[in-house]
């Protein structure tokens, strides 16, 4: 007799938005198994009585239960992995989710839920913002933590992708181990958001590797970042990984920018989401030979100082070439 788990599809949405200096993601929070109360992405189930595709039903039931109209929206992954929903699913079934990368201009009070909670995604992956420098936590604990990870099997190779320990290792954090045996980063890919994430993960370095019963107690003293329902964190660390990516070949960030803007506030968004800074001068050349922009003929009024102009997304550009985006390059 062939055993036919009913199979469950959802659909989870990385809404995104950024405030100030803040990459933001619409939290929901729940409880896990060990009764802590954490945040997540949210989440509605797939009905395809009511819903024609995937992507309908994830507009309408985020649309329902936020008010939010998202704009641009791209699936991300399909995520399955058994006992991935402890406490929260009937474990006989097998339970699907579909991840999505929503992007939105934040409201304001106005026209949104005054119920909806917004998250800084540095909260829970602090080592990924270098807009100060690389990051003590990422330097002091983390590497250190990993080195002696690698050490412990080198040559342990990932069932997934086949790489020993060492490789993915100097993948993921694009760093070499020294005679010293202290990691030093030497090419830092701000893509590999997942990547890290995962190995940190296998690592036990993580607060869900010890939820998920990968390892028995967290190999540090504390939990870098703050952990997530599930695994959210993983659902969110590949939505962060493809709109860095989607930054450089798609005009991606004109979704969570206000229809005029100035070249000022255009790279701090940049900046913001990949989590490095942009030299001005070279920032603004790019922009100008990318054409991406034109000005609205407005400028903001300051105290002292040239005004600053005022500019718009040139939607022109979609039609020119297959690619527009801003190539920002990695930190090296």
């Amino acid at each position: 007799m062939v055993d036919r788990a009913a199979l469950e599809i959802g659909l989870h949405a990385a809404v995104i938005a950024v405030e100030g200096g803040s990459p933001l993601y619409l939290a929901v929070p729940g409880t896990n198994p060990t009764g802590q109360v954490l945040d997540g992405l949210p989440f509605g189930p797939y009905r395809p009585q009511q819903h024609r595709t995937l992507d309908t039903g994830l507009r309408s039931w985020v649309e329902d239960q936020t008010r939010l109209s998202l704009g641009y929206v791209e699936q991300l992954y399909t995520f399955g992995d058994i006992g991935r929903m402890q406490g929260d699913v009937d474990q006989s079934q097998s339970f699907v989710s579909v991840g999505y990368l929503a992007l939105v201009r934040k409201p304001d009070s106005g026209t949104a839920d005054q119920s909806l909670k917004w998250g800084d995604w540095y909260d829970h992956f602090p080592w990924e913002d270098w807009r100060n420098g690389p990051p003590p936590l990422l330097t002091e604990q983390l590497m250190p933590a990993l080195a002696d990870w690698v050490a412990a099997s080198p040559g342990e190779r990932s069932t997934v992708s086949g790489l020993d320990r060492q490789v993915r290792f100097r993948l993921a954090f694009g760093c070499e181990l020294r005679k010293s045996d202290k990691p030093e980063i030497i090419a830092w890919d701000e893509e590999r958001v997942l990547e890290r994430y995962e190995l940190m993960y296998e690592a036990g370095l993580v607060d869900e590797a010890v939820t998920d019963g990968q390892v028995t107690q967290l190999a540090m003293a504390a939990s870098p970042g703050r952990p997530m329902l599930h695994d959210h964190r993983r659902i969110l660390a590949t939505a962060i990984a493809r709109l860095r990516a989607k930054l450089k070949y798609r005009p991606v960030v004109f979704e969570l920018l206000p229809e005029s803007f100035t070249l000022t506030e255009l790279q701090q968004t940049v900046e913001t989401l990949s989590g490095q800074l942009l030299h001005k001068q070279n920032f603004r050349r790019m922009v100008e030979k990318a054409e991406l922009v034109e000005p609205t003929g407005a400028t903001a009024s300051r105290t002292g100082g040239r005004p600053a102009a005022y500019f718009r997304f040139r939607k022109a550009v979609l039609r020119e070439r297959p690619a527009p985006g801003l190539r920002i390059g990695t930190r090296g």
